[in-house]
């Protein structure tokens, strides 16, 4: 009932208000922060370049072009070749094709000179996308071939693009919006109502949905219903790491400063206590408190660029190690519900990854593998036993009952808990 009387709220407003959320001028110096820490990440990133992070840096007011252009290199390279190699394979590639496309596109680069050759035939990256999202849409029964936040995505990518979104790729967005659809396990995904709303923005900006543009206008009022609801207490929507979309996805929707104040002020109070060390989560958190979010990416001009940012050295620093040992009971649930447990002591402030790391030097039958992502490494096999997006299953971390927000590299043990890793269905 509450979510329905925000949503019948919403109605009566603009969805292109004059009046952003605002941020405050003293605040410079923080943003400025930020930015040289996700510029400085470039240098010490390993794996694939992260077009995430491209986009944050280009969104940004003040650049660094020399190092820009040279992470823009490696963009065109080595994530460009990881892509052809997945589109060779027939691997579904729409998210990250996407953010591809909205990290050259953010850097005036034009997307006509890309393409990628599959069974001799070789096509620009944007009528890949476009295929990826047919792909996506003719997989559908309840859900699309990836997941709702990766559809999101495409549509968003081929709009800031300027290409046409056909209008039944569109409207899946919609009815899926519509029927509160953005779920993740038993949870509505807050990133899922952000993407999906930052793109039927673009789409409802360029006017070219006009066929059904009350079901458009129906699906943003329920999405910044959904959005504005999922707001805690702190301020922050959703989690700390989900907030930084959900304000853009705000922003691109015109709200006003009261609407989103609060949620800019949890995220710098976040920033300050360096919640955003992860290169992923400060690229998805920048934009929003530098009042932009990735639609702009659709009038970005790359003129009279402010390119003043510059890293200062820094000096070494070396860690002793942490004498301080705490408990973890590690508990691995299989699919069919099977439970094993396993205890180990780590040095106080150990990684997640690095306590599971230590379990598994000490051969007491716990084993497991790790793949890479954008936001950092996540469990693909633990104990023998697979959980693949494929077939929509992850290894879900929970600490004490609590479910984790970060990832194994990122969550730090502090104190004695129980870990438990299972093998949950999405």
């Amino acid at each position: 009932m509450i979510t329905l009387l925000i949503i019948s709220a919403l109605i009566g407003i603009g969805f292109a208000s004059t009046i952003p959320c605002d941020t405050d001028g003293s605040n410079t110096e923080l943003l400025l922060s930020l930015n040289k820490n996700l510029l400085r990440s470039l240098e010490s990133q390993e794996g694939l370049p992260n077009p995430s992070i491209h986009l944050a840096l280009r969104l940004s007011k003040k650049h660094n072009l020399a190092k820009e252009s040279e992470y823009l290199n490696r963009l065109k390279n080595e994530l460009h070749n990881d892509i052809q190699s997945s589109l060779s394979n027939s691997q579904p590639v729409t998210g990250v094709l996407a953010l591809y496309s909205l990290a050259l596109k953010s850097s005036c680069y034009d997307l006509n000179t890309v393409s990628f050759t599959v069974n001799e035939r070789s096509q620009t990256l944007l009528t890949h996308l476009k295929n990826q999202m047919e792909l996506e849409k003719e997989h559908f029964t309840h859900r699309p071939l990836t997941n709702y936040y990766q559809y999101s995505l495409g549509v968003l990518a081929l709009c800031v693009s300027g290409i046409r979104v056909n209008n039944h790729v569109t409207n899946k967005l919609i009815k899926a919006a519509e029927h509160e659809q953005f779920t993740h396990g038993e949870s509505e995904s807050v990133d899922t109502y952000a993407m999906a709303g930052m793109a039927l923005q673009c789409v409802k900006d360029t006017g070219s949905h006009m066929q059904n543009a009350a079901g458009l206008n129906t699906a943003l009022s329920k999405i910044k219903g959904k959005l504005l609801a999922s707001r805690r207490t702190d301020g922050h929507i959703g989690n700390e790491f989900s907030t930084g979309l959900a304000v853009q996805a705000l922003l691109a929707m015109g709200s006003e400063v009261a609407e989103c104040a609060a949620s800019m002020e949890a995220m710098r109070t976040a920033a300050r206590s360096n919640t955003y060390h992860n290169p992923m989560a400060i690229s998805q958190t920048l934009p929003a408190l530098q009042q932009t979010s990735y639609v702009a990416v659709k009038s970005k001009e790359c003129l009279t660029e402010d390119n003043t940012l510059v890293l200062e050295p820094l000096d070494p620093t070396v860690v002793p190690p942490n004498q301080v040992k705490v408990n973890v009971m590690v508990e691995v649930v299989t699919s069919s519900g099977a439970a094993a447990r396993y205890p180990v002591d780590v040095p106080k402030g150990s990684s997640l990854l690095e306590a599971l790391e230590l379990l598994k030097e000490e051969n007491r039958g716990f084993t497991f593998e790790k793949e890479s992502s954008l936001w950092g490494p996540f469990l693909s096999v633990v104990n023998g036993e697979q959980a693949r997006q494929s077939d929509r299953r992850y290894w879900h971390l929970s600490s004490d009952g609590t479910a984790l927000t970060e990832g194994v590299g990122d969550f730090k043990i502090e104190v004695a808990q129980r870990i438990t890793i299972r093998n949950t269905s999405y």
